[in-house]
């Protein structure tokens, strides 16, 4: 059984004490594909480190996250294309709009997320989207950019049926994660509507851990836990949900 992580922080600074052990205990589990999004610059070394000491297994994303666009976001859109020209990379992302916690740069996350869905296409790369309290302002960026080459994944999906249906309709799949465990999380109401074949497994470590370690430091290893939930809500074995995301996140990632 192999299953894939599509978003995963290995790289951040909660697993410098353990990432090694973290990791290896996620591949004894058959979590052996491991795709990983970008924040910003300042993690750009260390993303490129994970993949080196893991090969085989680490997939780079490079991207500018919308809680880091601020005025310098130019700069950093430059640093993005740039490692795209001089890297492999397997998608752009995570890219978006996060109106959670302030909307001072609404208008730069709106541009930065237009000009990064731009170049993905540029690159032909699919794209990982953060949306955050700003399902409206993403779907305007993404109605303006529909049609041939725009693809990827609505990352840490949380919306209503009705949203996921016009997340879909943009071509993208679903990144299902902890929330889907949650007793108030809501999506285990609706989930089977959506045919399988629109949804990726991912954990979004180190955040969002699901039941039972919520509140905890996520890892990859507990993605067990989101597939034995989506095998509960689609009455398949668990086998079966990890060979259809597997082959979904195949389908969105090129490998």
């Amino acid at each position: 059984m192999i299953i894939t992580d599509t978003h995963t922080h290995l790289y951040s600074e909660a697993f410098d004490d353990d990432r090694k052990e973290a990791i290896e205990k996620a591949i004894d589990l058959g979590v052996k594909r491991f795709f990983i999004p970008a924040i910003d610059s300042t993690y750009t070394e260390s993303m490129l480190k994970l993949e080196k000491d893991f090969p085989g297994h680490m997939y780079l994303m490079s991207g500018l996250h919308p809680t880091h666009v601020k005025e310098n976001f130019e700069e950093e859109l430059a640093h993005v294309e740039e490692m795209l020209e001089t890297h492999s990379y397997y998608a752009v992302g995570e890219i978006g709009i996060d109106l959670y916690w302030e909307k001072k740069y609404l208008k730069e996350q709106q541009v930065a997320f237009k000009k990064q869905i731009q170049l993905a296409k540029r690159k032909n790369l699919p794209i990982v989207i953060h949306c955050r309290d700003a399902f409206d302002e993403v779907f305007e960026v993404l109605e303006g950019e529909k049609g041939d080459g725009l693809r990827g994944i609505f990352h840490c999906f949380t919306g209503t049926l009705e949203q996921a249906k016009k997340a879909i309709s943009y071509n993208m799949k679903l990144g299902i994660g902890g929330v889907v465990t949650f007793k108030n999380g809501k999506m285990d109401t609706f989930l089977d509507q959506i045919e399988l074949k629109h949804i990726v497994l991912e954990t979004d470590a180190p955040y969002l851990a699901p039941t039972p370690y919520r509140g905890k430091r996520n890892e990859s290893a507990y993605i067990i836990n989101v597939l034995e939930k989506l095998a509960d809500i689609y009455c398949v074995p668990n086998e079966e949900i990890a060979e259809i995301t597997t082959n979904n996140s195949k389908d969105v990632f090129g490998v």
